[in-house]
Parts: C-alpha cells; structure tokens; sequence
C-alpha cells in the first residue's frame, strides 16, 4: 500500500455537495481530503473484503452465544431490550448494513454495526473521484448496487426513514439510504425521530400525519431509542426497525473480549478482556457503546499516552490489545470495510495524526489496480 499526495480536482466542493455530502468542511477543519489518496494492491483488497466476510460471521456466532449463556450483563443490555432482541433474533429480522473498522492487517477495531456512517463519502463521493482523476483503476465499492438489491424485498410497500433535526451528517445520510430503497421500488416517506408517536388506540407508532409506521430505518442507536418518551412501547415490537432490535448485539464493543474467548488467536482478531490485567500496560480502553472514537483512552506502560473525551463509559469498558497501525507521512489509516446484506461491499479509508481515530479525522479516497 502507498499514500499518494494529489492536487484536488477543481471546484470539488461543488462536485460533492451535488451528490448530497455538504459536511465536506467542518468548522474544525477539512474532514473530505483530496490532496491524498491510498493506492492498494488487488491482493490487499480481496484480505481487507474476506477478513470482513469472516469476522461478520464470527460476530454472529459471538451474538448467539450471548443468548445461550444469558451473558447479557457483559454487554451491559437492558432488560427491558432482551425479550424483544430475542424475538428479532428467531426471526432472522433483515439487517441492511455496518461497517467494520480494521487495522491495515485486517484486524478487528471494532464493529459499527447499528448506526454506521461515512456512507456517502465511501460510496458516492469517492467513486466520482475516482473516475475524475483515475477512470483506469478500480475500487472496492459496490455499496449503491448491493443496497438497492438489499431494498428489493420490500417492494411495493412502505419504509419510513428516521435520524435527529438539524443534524445535517444524519440527514444526508439517511436521504441517500432513502434514495437507493426508492430506487429498488420501495415506497419512503421521512419522519424526525422527536416526532414518532404513539397511537394508543391502535397499539402503533405513527408519524405527523397519522399515518402507522410499520418498517422504519433509523440512523439511531438502539440505546437511546430505549430511552425515549416511546421507549417504553418498543418492548411491544409495533415496528420492524432497520437494523433490527438484534444488531444491538454486534454493535457493543462488550462483544470484543467474548470473540477472543471463543476464538483466542484468531487471525483476524486482537487479544481483548474485560478488564486489563492480562495486557500487561499496553492496550486501548474503550467503552461498550461509545461512537466516533469517544471516550477511547491508549494506555503505554499502564500509562494513559492519548485520551478522548465525550459521554460514555458509564456503561463498563473493555480492554483491546493495541493494533499495529502503520504510518504514511505521519498519518495513521484505519479501514472501513462496508457489509451490505451480510456480504462486503466497499472501504472508506480515515487517517489521522492521532492513535486514536474521532469523529473529525479526514476521508481519504482510494484506489487499486
């Protein structure tokens, strides 16, 4: 693998905000970076794609052996949440997607596995770069064919698509998720998150217009749906939520250290516990639910040498052995490597100066021969 400079096509802010990614330039600083890219070989691809076939499945095997030895508390569920995780489990409820963050070796970071986002920016914005600037090259990208063929099933019916007001990553995401499920032939139709309801008379949610929600995508995490003023009727299962009640899950770092005990050594995996002992001083302290790189502390010699603040950890950590993150002009990469209907289907490369990889580290596009 190399790391390229690259002059950044002119007027691209233009060319990417046509496409709906308008959150290019935060405020912090340049999050859609141009004036790199990462050229890998076919053979660095195929390991990148089959370590994420694998480790998806190895993920669901962990998932039911959470079930079957009611080690719920490991990953800190509610109790509230296991009836209906357990129903959506029998029922094999459809997953649309996640995204798996690796090391460059294809190891295990963790599993963005609920509420992944980066989408746009790896299955769009990258795609028309690369035809811009190497039409000859290939990617790793069929995200928008797999997702319009995961949304044919449901065609002919109706799914609303949910995310937070005035969040404009969320809402561009879920627009773009939404335009692909209208392309497979599926009905869409929005709904903010703070205006679902409940019809008490119709046992249902609903949205402004009265109207029964029956299938909902929403690009928001399992854990906080709980706690809404609705919270208390989702135990009732009126919705076919997408991702379903059991992604909830794979999308717990609580499920790193019970992977490795299933599967010590596995090549894909990386030494994780429940508590830090038997790393000796060397290892990453992350909280089981936490997003985008919060809260995350990288521990040398039992000291912490880099930290992040944010609003998790009172849910419990686990304890991951450090990766080994190689370095390209200062910059470290990590992986994301997209499931789409349970199979990969595209990589979005993040770097950043820092161990630790946040929110505001920068999207750099990809290629290979």
């Amino acid at each position: 693998m190399q790391r390229h400079r690259c002059q950044p096509r002119p007027a691209w802010r233009e060319k990417v905000e046509e496409i709906g990614f308008t959150f290019h330039t935060p405020p912090e600083g340049p999050y859609w970076d141009e004036s790199a890219c990462y050229e890998l070989t076919a053979a660095e691809v195929d390991a990148l794609e089959k370590a994420a076939h694998e480790l998806h499945y190895r993920c669901i095997d962990a998932a039911e052996a959470v079930i079957v030895n009611n080690w719920w508390s490991r990953l800190g569920i509610p109790e509230i949440a296991v009836p209906a995780i357990l129903h959506s489990w029998e029922r094999d409820d459809f997953s649309l997607y996640g995204r798996f963050d690796l090391s460059y070796d294809g190891k295990l970071l963790e599993y963005n596995a609920d509420t992944p986002t980066s989408l746009i920016e790896t299955s769009v914005a990258q795609w028309f770069w690369l035809q811009d600037t190497r039409p000859g090259a290939d990617q790793l990208n069929s995200i928008h064919e797999r997702l319009i063929e995961a949304w044919r099933r449901f065609a002919g019916q109706t799914i609303h698509f949910s995310s937070i007001k005035e969040h404009d990553e969320d809402q561009q995401t879920v627009l773009y998720i939404r335009d692909t499920c209208e392309q497979a032939g599926v009905k869409t139709k929005p709904v903010f998150i703070e205006d679902i309801g409940w019809d008490e008379k119709q046992s249902c949610f609903v949205d402004l217009d009265n109207e029964r929600i029956t299938r909902c995508f929403k690009l928001y995490p399992w854990e906080w749906l709980w706690h809404e003023e609705f919270g208390e009727y989702l135990a009732r299962e009126p919705v076919q939520f997408i991702e379903p009640t059991w992604k909830m899950l794979l999308s717990n770092k609580g499920l790193l250290p019970i992977l490795w005990e299933l599967f010590p050594d596995h090549p894909n995996l990386l030494p994780a516990y429940e508590s830090a002992g038997p790393l000796g001083g060397s290892f990453v302290r992350k909280p089981k639910l936490s997003r985008e790189g919060a809260n995350v502390a990288w521990f040398e010699g039992g000291v912490a040498v880099e930290e992040t603040d944010g609003d998790y950890g009172w849910e419990g950590h686990v304890f991951q052995a450090p990766a080994a993150m190689p370095e390209f002009d200062g910059n470290r990469p990590v992986f994301g490597v997209w499931i789409v209907d349970h199979e990969p289907a595209g990589l979005g490369i993040r770097e950043d100066t820092r161990r630790i990889t946040g929110n505001l580290s920068r999207f750099i596009p990809h290629f290979f021969q």
